[in-house]
């Protein structure tokens, strides 16, 4: 435990007067977290960027629904800036965060930060994407990010029209042109969510009815560093150009991120796809970003994968007050998420699937985007 919550134990220890045999130990109902009010404790929420809506998004969640219960709340940004993250998380520790959140950009880049934590008893709750190399990690909250990658792959077969959007056989036959995009190499869900879909793609890849026309079909080759628009733009720009002038059409691509659609799709109508003649290809995505879910009502993207923050944040913010009880927060999964040190225990939450005819029955009638949202592509 902190420093803080040492002192608060010292001092409901003397004022009960306890003996040292006599004394419980953590997670017992005379814990040291259970003695420190919410407004004595400070958390530290370390979010990867400013640049995605989503995190965006996470970051409040977590840092109003912590202050809604009287905790004070140290939330920063790092930019996408590795070196940032740690020096804020470091300053985090310095400053006396009594546990910390934290969302990595790079999952194996907060070692010693990590270290620094555990040696003063501050608890690390790995927020959606797993922080790797450490035993020094002690809860993890995301959702099952492999079926995530299964329901991306799944969503592009839709849009090609192979199969239906309940899993029945459709009646499209292929073959069709596809290229495949990932996320960032140094996200660990990336392999999670590449992984997924090519085990759903792999078998019509196999039998011609999906043909990568690059040949680009390693998890290296599709990557694209910090899930940047910019860069996917340019390499399906690239691709265009490469593998396309010869007349061939593009008729899907795998993208796990909305981003990255966006930038995708950006591309392809600057090559004139998107008109009547022209149709543009299924596009994958996924977090449910406002400008993709009004790019999906128009039927320009095909579908993306609805990760509720607002249920992820809660799950944080529940381990949270746990661990500061001085308790264990309950797991759904010890096997799957092994960091390379440990399997760190973890909580995963549902998803959804979005497509056109469910944006209303998903997003809006659960409060995450309201209708007039939808139709204008932003928030309010």
């Amino acid at each position: 435990m902190s420093r803080k919550l040492r002192l608060t134990a010292l001092a409901g220890a003397l004022a009960m007067g306890l003996v040292a045999c006599g004394g419980s130990g953590a997670g017992s109902s005379s814990s040291a977290g259970e003695s420190a009010a919410p407004e004595d404790l400070t958390i530290g929420v370390s979010m990867p960027t400013q640049t995605s809506e989503r995190w965006i998004a996470d970051g409040k969640s977590v840092k109003e629904q912590l202050e809604g219960k009287g905790y004070k709340v140290d939330l920063q940004y790092a930019g996408d800036d590795i070196p940032t993250q740690g020096q804020q998380v470091d300053q985090m520790i310095t400053e006396g965060a009594d546990l910390l959140i934290v969302a990595a950009i790079d999952g194996t880049a907060l070692s010693s930060q990590l270290q620094a934590a555990a040696d003063a008893k501050i608890p690390v709750i790995s927020y959606d994407r797993l922080i790797r190399g450490t035993e020094n990690v002690d809860f993890y909250v995301s959702f099952d990010n492999y079926k995530v990658g299964v329901a991306q792959g799944t969503s592009l077969l839709v849009g090609l029209g192979l199969l239906n959007e309940d899993v029945s056989k459709g009646t499209a036959t292929g073959p069709f042109n596809i290229e495949l995009f990932a996320g960032s190499l140094d996200d660990n869900n990336t392999q999670y969510f590449f992984g997924g879909a090519m085990d759903t793609l792999k078998p019509y890849i196999e039998d011609g009815t999906l043909v990568v026309k690059s040949g680009q079909t390693d998890i290296e080759q599709a990557a694209t560093l910090r899930w940047q628009q910019e860069t996917a733009q340019k390499r399906m720009e690239d691709l265009l150009t490469a593998g396309y002038n010869d007349g061939t059409k593009i008729n899907g691509v795998l993208s796990p991120y909305d981003g990255i659609s966006r930038g995708i799709i950006t591309a392809l109508q600057n090559a004139g796809y998107g008109t009547a003649t022209n149709p543009m290809p299924a596009v994958t995505g996924q977090d449910a970003e406002i400008a993709s879910v009004k790019l999906i009502a128009d039927g320009v993207q095909t579908a993306t994968i609805f990760k509720d923050t607002r249920k992820l944040a809660e799950q944080a913010v529940a381990a949270a007050e746990t661990f500061l009880k001085g308790d264990e927060p309950k797991a759904n999964d010890t096997t799957t998420y092994n960091n390379g040190v440990k399997v760190v225990p973890s909580y995963l939450l549902p998803f959804e699937t979005v497509y056109k005819d469910n944006i209303q029955s998903v997003l809006i009638d659960s409060g995450y985007w309201t209708a007039d949202e939808v139709a204008k592509g932003q928030s309010d």
